[in-house]
């Protein structure tokens, strides 16, 4: 579909799924007198529930210089507009935070605050160059995606002569761990005849676990993720793994 505004042909492509209150997007929107800038993809997480809501886009590698726009408003009162306070790549905060390693482009994020609970918004972050604009906007409720950072300092020690204890902490963006505590999950992986076993535990409201009735002589790999109590969101990533081989002798 697209409709004319003087010379400048404005193509609109509407996604109309919407499935319950999950985070979809709802409209791609070109509006152009040149070639636009592309559209960005714009991925939304909660580090910290409940006011700690990033949403993040890639700028890709050797694009013109663009400018962003981002706003948000909660989907049933659209008249009230706020902006959303934008991290370059630049930025010490955006340093900060983790991105995948198979990214190429610089990274964008912006910080969305005084979100209320159990409430639909949209966002709209709107790129824009000398060649026209392009623009993504997403609905999303904050509980929808809720995903802490993976627990930090996990390391594994001998405990009780026949035992080990896996300690974690929790992730440091977690900041109201006493209001909204998190539940645990303890993957360890080995190898059992040259192929690689997993074994999953938990979840456990403790940053501790003893784990009993491993071999002697056999390498571990241990792994923590981490969860909101209730269950909102997803799990984290997993934690850096920590190796740890258990002596032939008793513990």
């Amino acid at each position: 579909m697209a409709a004319m505004f003087g010379s400048v042909c404005v193509p609109l492509i509407l996604l109309m799924c919407v499935l319950g209150s999950h985070a979809v997007d709802l409209l791609r929107a070109s509006a152009t007198s040149g070639n636009p800038p592309p559209t960005p993809t714009v991925h939304c997480r909660c580090a910290s529930y409940p006011n700690m809501t990033l949403c993040s886009w890639l700028e890709p590698p050797h694009s013109a210089p663009t400018h962003y726009v981002a706003t948000y408003s909660e989907r049933h009162r659209q008249e009230s507009t706020k902006n959303c306070h934008l991290l370059s790549p630049a930025s010490s905060w955006s340093d900060a935070i983790s991105a995948p390693s198979s990214t190429s482009g610089q990274l964008w994020h912006c910080h969305l605050t005084d979100l209320k609970l159990l409430t639909d918004y949209i966002i709209n972050i709107t790129a824009v160059h000398s060649g026209g604009s392009s623009s993504h906007l997403k609905s999303f409720m904050v509980e929808d995606i809720v995903k802490p950072d993976p627990p930090v300092d996990v390391r594994v020690s001998p405990h009780n002569g026949r035992s080990l204890l896996v300690q974690w902490s929790a992730p440091p963006a977690w900041t109201n761990v006493d209001i909204f505590p998190l539940k645990y999950n303890i993957m360890y992986q080995f190898e059992y005849r040259g192929n690689p076993k997993f074994v999953n535990l938990g979840p456990f409201e403790n940053t501790s676990i003893e784990l009993k009735g491993l071999s002697p002589g056999r390498t571990y790999l241990f792994q923590v993720c981490a969860k909101e109590l209730l269950g909102l969101g997803e799990c984290s990533d997993w934690s850096s793994p920590v190796t740890f081989t258990i002596p032939r002798t008793k513990l």
